[in-house]
């Protein structure tokens, strides 16, 4: 009876570990791309899957298990990648730590094996957790490549809850815009959707005060072509740090400010505005034109911006947008989760 305890125990936990190990493993090749940390982390599935013994998966008892319906807060949401990483790494370690103290019973080849992979692990954990601070930049414009719909705030009641459901709809990144108000109120405002942004995974930047973004942990900043030059932006991040982990952004309304901002080597630029708007009662529309010939003359990044919705948004594909920004569609929508689906769906 005690040996198939312990079969049940050593079934569970390189089930446990395998698992980790390819979350892990998926991070490396599509986040990392990174050839050799993922090579090691097949390896070690694959050293785990010969352990796997035929008697271990039946002494496998899953609807009798008292602990599957079990749950903690912390696993119900992760924060960031990072999160996700530190969280299956420690669950990694845990189970071959079970491995090796159960194994021995049974193998003492086992036990040994087991503790040896997790001296390989603490070696993986370092160099991941390094590559994590080293490359953040990395990460985030990975990102922002993958990224086709980006909102940006304007000041409506209940904020947070507003851009909650946008990101539940499918917006990838979210400027915070608040051009009036106390500092401390906008700093409030701003730590909240910081938050909240990266507990879905998405990007969150700050339109024109580096302060603010440096001191909620934002991802980037967006500058207009009258705000703070990007030069003194990166002059000021790199006080704080190191430039190159924070993305810029720069908002252009033709090709001379375009030029001005591709000179910048700004992260991504913002085209618009296609229709005239609220949001820039002093800048005349610069129509479709723009987004064709930016369509035909940007490399990085660039999103169309301006009057855009689900209704005018086809135009604007058809022009060549392939991303877009949005302001009035999403924050005054009554449901903004479902104006987002319905973009994200239009942009493919």
């Amino acid at each position: 009876m005690s040996q198939q305890i312990i079969y049940s125990i050593l079934d569970a936990n390189l089930d446990r570990a395998r698992e980790a190990l390819r979350t892990i493993e998926e991070w490396c090749r599509f986040g990392l791309e990174d050839v050799d940390l993922c090579d090691r982390c097949k390896h070690m599935r694959q050293a785990l899957a010969q352990w796997h013994k035929e008697e271990f998966r039946h002494a496998r008892n899953t609807p009798d298990d008292p602990a599957t319906g079990l749950s903690h807060a912390n696993e119900v949401s992760r924060a960031d990648v990072q999160s996700v990483l530190r969280a299956n790494m420690g669950r990694l370690q845990e189970a071959l730590r079970v491995l090796e103290e159960y194994g021995k019973v049974i193998d003492p080849d086992m036990g040994a094996a087991m503790k040896q992979m997790r001296y390989q692990v603490y070696t993986l954990e370092s160099q991941l957790l390094g590559y994590e601070v080293t490359n953040i930049g990395q990460i985030r414009r990975q990102k922002l490549q993958a990224a086709n719909l980006y909102l940006v705030t304007m000041p409506v009641d209940n904020i947070v809850a507003v851009v909650e459901s946008a990101l539940q709809g499918g917006v990838q990144i979210v400027q915070h815009r608040q051009k009036d108000g106390e500092d401390e109120t906008r700093y409030a405002i701003a730590q909240q959707l910081c938050e909240i942004c990266h507990k879905y995974d998405a990007l969150f930047l700050v339109n024109d005060r580096v302060d603010i973004a440096i001191a909620v942990g934002a991802d980037g900043i967006h500058v207009g072509q009258t705000d703070l030059p990007v030069s003194a932006v990166r002059q000021i991040l790199n006080k704080h740090g190191d430039a190159s982990q924070y993305m810029i952004g720069q908002s252009t309304t033709n090709p001379q400010e375009l030029e001005i901002a591709l000179n910048n080597q700004v992260d991504y630029v913002g085209v618009g505005p296609v229709h005239a708007t609220p949001t820039k009662p002093n800048k005349a529309a610069s129509g479709h034109e723009y987004v064709t010939y930016a369509a035909q003359n940007i490399n990085i990044p660039w999103f169309a911006i301006g009057g855009l919705d689900e209704r005018n948004l086809a135009a604007a594909i058809a022009a060549g947008a392939k991303r877009v920004a949005v302001v009035r569609a999403i924050m005054q929508a009554e449901h903004p989760d479902l104006i987002a689906k319905q973009m994200r769906s239009q942009l493919g």
